[in-house]
Parts: structure tokens; sequence; C-alpha cells
């Protein structure tokens, strides 16, 4: 009986080359999947790597920084930049420039302050301690490199300095002669054409080189105007004002608040008819308010005056010297100059002379800024056919640098 059953088909094995392609094939994909997880594994530990390295560089600047308590309560961090023994600046963490984090407060406002860079402190006694710092109670614990830590009683501490302040410092100690001048120049001119034919011409100058033992003051102010319009027929106004005024001070510093002084002023004035006015005095003074916003000195003294007139006048005049240099800084970017001396005179018993200035500085940028000067000289004794009192009034750009 014949078989319905139909045998199965045979299957024919695969060529080995098809096989080895196949084989390849799948190497390759097993591979490329390999390198596509590794690379992923790569970012995933690099952004851990990042993520860590951040948070640790973040909580190292917050564990580097200094911090202040105040009596109230308030807790700043930042750094602690100097200290006169009654104002404390610090420098918050505050964004901005360096300009707009900076605070003062007062020292009897401070509760407690910790520092984690070194910095110097000056006892009442003049001696210097570097480290460390921390208040426990009323005392100052300062930590040096090497060495036991020393406490220091607050009410004890007549300075405080950052390590840039100190660098500051002791470059204060011994500088050069052509170091830590500081240079002010102001400019105004004023033209007018056309029914009024005016010119004007302000030019000022002040250079300040401050040490701890000295002080050296030049300064130059001078203006310059002139008129064209008719006062008479034929006849114009010609020079209205031609005033050139100039000198130095020299201190030297006895003690924190005494020191001696030397000086010299000198004047052209075409319409007083004076040809050069020399004041050479010297004498001594006080530091009367000496603080980082604000300084007073009071100082008398003689001088020897010298004019000489186009007239042909000449006089030789022995007075006294009594007067004042006053400063003060409006925030960070204002500043009022005023100088006052009073000369009465010992040749002729009851005339006098006095010379005012004062000059007020705007900043506009670090080196740019607006200044009005106001520079009044009054003469009780004024040859004939002069006044007694000339005032300047100029304002314009004022230039500064430092070096």
């Amino acid at each position: 009986m014949p078989s319905h059953i139909q045998p199965e088909p045979k299957v024919q094995p695969e060529p080995k080359a098809q096989l080895r392609r196949n084989m390849q094939s799948e190497w390759q994909h097993q591979l490329k999947l390999e390198r596509v997880g590794q690379r992923r594994g790569h970012r995933r530990r690099m952004r851990a790597c990042l993520i860590i390295f951040f948070s640790a560089l973040a909580l190292a600047s917050v564990a580097r920084a200094d911090t202040l308590t105040l009596a109230n309560g308030d807790r700043l961090t930042g750094k602690i930049v100097k200290s006169d023994g009654k104002e404390l600046t610090f420098e918050t963490d505050y964004t901005g420039s360096a300009t707009t984090r900076s605070i003062t407060v007062e020292w009897s406002a401070v509760r407690q302050i910790t520092s984690t860079a070194p910095i110097y402190v000056v006892t009442s006694q003049g001696t210097t301690v570097g480290g460390t710092a921390t208040t426990e109670g009323a005392d100052l614990v300062i930590a040096p490199a090497t060495g036991a830590a020393q406490r220091i009683p607050l009410a004890n501490v007549a300075a405080l300095r950052s390590q840039s302040e100190q660098a500051t410092y002791e470059g204060t100690l011994h500088p050069g002669l052509l170091n830590s001048w500081e240079t002010n120049a102001a400019l105004g001119f004023g033209l007018a054409r056309g029914n009024s034919r005016t010119t004007n011409l302000t030019v000022g100058f002040n250079a300040t080189r401050a040490t701890l033992h000295d002080k050296v003051i030049a300064y130059m102010n001078s203006i310059y105007a002139s008129s064209g319009t008719l006062v008479a027929p034929g006849v114009t106004a010609g020079v209205t004002a031609n005033d050139i005024r100039g000198g130095a001070l020299y201190q030297h510093n006895l003690r924190s608040r005494a020191f001696v002084y030397a000086s010299g002023d000198f004047e052209y004035n075409e319409l007083q008819f004076l040809n050069l006015r020399s004041i050479l005095g010297a004498g001594a003074g006080y530091h009367a308010i000496k603080r980082m916003e604000t300084t007073l000195d009071l100082f008398g003294g003689g001088n020897y005056t010298r004019e000489s007139y186009s007239t042909g006048v000449r006089r030789n005049i022995a007075a006294l010297t009594f007067g004042d240099t006053f400063q003060h800084k409006f925030g960070e970017n204002s500043t009022l100059n005023q100088t006052l001396n009073f000369y009465p005179e010992l040749s002729h018993v009851g005339e006098y002379r006095v010379a005012f200035d004062m000059g007020f500085v705007t900043k506009i940028k670090k080196w740019l800024g607006w200044q009005s000067t106001i520079s009044d000289r009054y003469i009780s004794d004024p040859i004939p056919g002069t006044v007694s009192n000339d005032l300047i009034f100029s304002t314009g750009f004022n230039f500064s640098w430092s070096h």
C-alpha cells in the first residue's frame, strides 16, 4: 500500500563565508553598543565630577570667607579690610565692585570677627601680631603660622589690616620721592561770540603725597578772562581777570597728633597791579580730627611776606599765621577740601590778610570728575586804585591719577 507521507526537504547548510559575515556583523553591532554605553558612562562620570568640583569650590569659598557679627546680631561674610581702632572696614561677598561692597561700621558695634586669612593687629603698645583671628569674649585671639596663639583685649587693638593693607602700609614707611602721589587737575573753558565777545579759562592743579611721617601738598589755581564788549566808543573791556595762585606745604609729624610745617605761597594778579606776592611761613599744628572720611588740622606760626606791584610799590611784611585744613568724604565719590589762612600783620598792627580756598569734587569715573572751586583773597590795606577783595569761582572737569 503506497505511503502518503511526503519526506521533509533537507535544509541546505549555510555557506561558511556567509556565516563569517553574519558573525562579523553581530560582533560589530555588539562593539558599537559597548562604545555607546562607554560614552554615556563617561558623560555621567564627568557630570558627577563637575558637580562635586563646583560644590567643593563653593563650600571652600564659603569656608575661606571672613565673618563679621554685629552687636544687633547681623552676620556678614566677606573680607576684613582694615580698622583704626574706631571703625572697621569690611568688604562683603555681595556682587559688584570692591568699592560698592565696602562698608564701614563702628568698632564698638562689632561683637565677633573671624578671619580665615592672616591679618595684622597693632596693639596700643605699638607691637604688631599677624595670623588668623577670632574673638573670644572681650579678647581677640591671634593664631600665627608658627608659635602659640596670643590673646589681645579688644580695647587694646589700635589698628587692624588685611595682608594687602599691610603691604600698602609697609610701602608708606619709606616710599621713594616719586611714590605715593595723588594728583588732580581741573580745566574749565568758556567762549562767547556775537553780541558778546568773552573768553574764560580756569586751570587748577593739586598734588598730595602723604606718608606715615610727613605730607607734601602742592597746588596751583589760575583764571583768565577777557571781554570784547564795548564799554565806551572805541574802547573794549579787555582783560577782566588774570590771576595765578600757587604754593606748597610740607608737614612733618612729631607724634600721632602734633606736627610742624613750612610753607610757601605765591600770587600774581594783573588787575591788582600785583607782580608777585611771596608768603614764606613756618609753625606747628595739631591733627584735631584724624578719621578715614574726615580730617581737620589746626595750625599756627609766623610768616614773612614780600609784595611787588607794577606801580612801583614794594612792601615787606612780618605777620602771624593761624588757619586750618579740612577734608571730608561724602561716600566714595565726593570730596570736600577747605583751607583757611588768617595773617594778622606785626609790621602794621591792625592790618591783616585772609586766604580762603574750598573745592568740591564728584567722581564720574575713577579718573574723571566734576570740580567746583572757590578761592578768595582779602587785604585790609590794598594799594590805591584797587579793592580789598578778590573772589574766584571756577567749575569744570577734574582729572585724577596716582603714582
